[in-house]
């Protein structure tokens, strides 16, 4: 039977003046726009990854797709920004095609480090679930899913986001599954899951995430994570034998070695014993709506075995109620400012900031795949667009903050001549521009007919194809986000 492959036209951009939407969606808009006209750059560096050329163009559109203006972005809404009549191309890439998701992973570790790389980041890990239906998809259970804040039949995934002061995005994923899975092989190879996939917890699948960015020589000067971690003391233990400072929340059922008394306490008994001197109020970085104040309390325990390096309990108070209290075990270098420490532990916050934007921007959580290479694949994708809409909104705020202002007259009455009102200049799309690419097809090619194989379905209607709207010199408003700088992600 003949190859069967379809031609993907660049997504159209939709054509809307910034003045017609908010600030913040304009700025989407632009940041989506400008990432999309990247991903042919994305696309070569991954080509090795693929040993079919159909595989490569379909990993291109993928991009394009998640990339796009569509809001639900599951198999028929890819196909449909993309220019196929059917999600079947798509299927194929997620699912049978040639290529190992955990070589575009390391890919996407690299870009990152490449263009947000800083010996000051920090490491954030977390999980994220998506709820779903039946039972077939692997991994899916009963267990706790932060998205409705109750036990729901979810997919759970533990990820390690990488946090710099050039922005937020994500080097590594492993999915979760439940020993309901692993001790049912039946039931998993019926998912796909390999034979030498065995039980494993959430912070040991998160120590496999931080021993392969170690491996790869990521620089991070902390890790931080919530209390589904830092309450393992076996990950604390292991991070210690690293000498990878870090700031980990753990729960009040957990137990530390107060250096006072050499003893073990638990935590909870701890915060309530606190006194009310020695409190010390910082900010544990920036939100919404400014810094966000806290009190600090910082209770040495036993020193650790690693020379220069300290342990402590840091206890984080509200100023609203002070009974609100959350506590975290430290591993840092000795003598480390408090002020350093609170913000260390306020990036925790970055990762669920991140998990937001990918599932409204780059569709995280809207697969449609059960199988784990399913899984493996289409978040591995979708962590790379997201990745690329990072560096893309980094570049575009570089350069907005260095665009310069014009002070157009305004007549104002003050001795009979005009004065300068400073006033900024609009921000205006710079026009397209053309980049040779031998990936992208010509928009005029055809699509394959649905039932042109052995054992297809009846032919479908042919679906109208989105092409790129022309902007010439007739255009009175260039489409939103064409992008104002280019950036290279070889």
């Amino acid at each position: 039977m003949p190859a069967r492959h379809s031609r993907h036209p660049h997504p159209a951009v939709p054509s809307m003046p910034l003045s017609a939407a908010p600030a913040a969606e304009a700025e989407l808009v632009a940041a989506l726009a400008a990432a999309a006209e990247e991903v042919p750059t994305v696309a070569q560096r991954l080509a090795p990854r693929f040993a079919r050329s159909e595989a490569r163009r379909h990993a291109q559109a993928y991009l394009w797709g998640v990339l796009g203006p569509v809001e639900r972005k599951n198999g028929w809404q890819l196909a449909d920004v993309v220019g196929d009549r059917t999600p079947y191309a798509i299927q194929h890439l997620l699912g049978r095609a040639d290529w190992d998701p955990d070589a575009v992973r390391d890919d996407l570790r690299a870009s990152v480090v490449e263009h947000l790389g800083d010996p000051h980041a920090v490491l954030v890990l977390d999980e994220t679930a998506v709820v779903k239906k039946g039972t077939a998809s692997a991994g899916v259970d009963k267990q706790y899913a932060g998205v409705v804040g109750k036990l729901a039949n979810a997919q759970v995934g533990v990820f390690l986001a990488y946090a710099s002061p050039q922005g937020v995005a994500f080097l590594d994923r492993a999915l979760y599954l439940p020993e309901t899975w692993t001790n049912d092989r039946a039931r998993a190879q019926a998912a796909g899951i390999p034979d030498d996939v065995t039980f494993a917890t959430k912070p040991a699948r998160a120590r496999q995430l931080l021993e392969r960015a170690r491996a790869a020589s990521v620089p991070a000067a902390w890790g931080t994570a919530d209390s589904v971690y830092g309450d393992d003391r076996r990950l604390r233990m292991w991070l210690e034998a690293q000498e990878q400072a870090s700031v980990l929340a753990v729960s009040g059922k957990e137990y530390v070695n107060v250096a006072a008394t050499w003893t073990q306490r638990r935590v909870s008994t701890l915060l309530t014993e606190l006194p009310e001197e020695g409190w010390q109020r910082l900010s544990a970085g920036a939100g919404e709506k400014g810094p966000r104040w806290y009190d600090w309390y910082w209770l040495p325990l036993v020193p650790p075995l690693q020379e220069g390096f300290e342990r402590g309990l840091l206890v984080r108070r509200s100023l609203r109620d002070p009974t609100d209290r959350q506590a975290y075990v430290v591993f840092a270098p000795v003598g480390t400012a408090p002020e350093v420490l609170g913000q260390v532990a306020g990036r925790r916050w970055t990762i669920e900031a991140a998990f937001e934007a990918a599932k409204g921007e780059v569709g995280l959580d809207h697969y449609e795949v059960r199988s784990w290479t399913g899984w493996q694949r289409h978040m591995t994708l979708a962590l790379f667009a997201q990745a690329l809409l990072t560096v893309v909104r980094t570049h575009l705020a570089q350069q907005l903050a260095t665009m310069p202002t014009v002070q157009p007259a305004a007549e104002t009455a003050k001795g009979g001549e005009l004065q300068q009102a400073a006033t900024p200049l609009p921000l205006q799309p710079a026009p397209p521009r053309v980049t040779p690419d031998v990936w992208r097809p010509s928009v005029t090619s055809a699509a394959p007919r649905r039932g042109a194989g052995r054992g297809a379905g009846p032919p479908h209607p042919p679906r109208r194809r989105r092409i790129d709207p022309p902007h010439g010199a007739g255009s009175a408003t260039p489409p939103v986000g064409r992008r104002l700088a280019r950036v290279s992600l070889r």
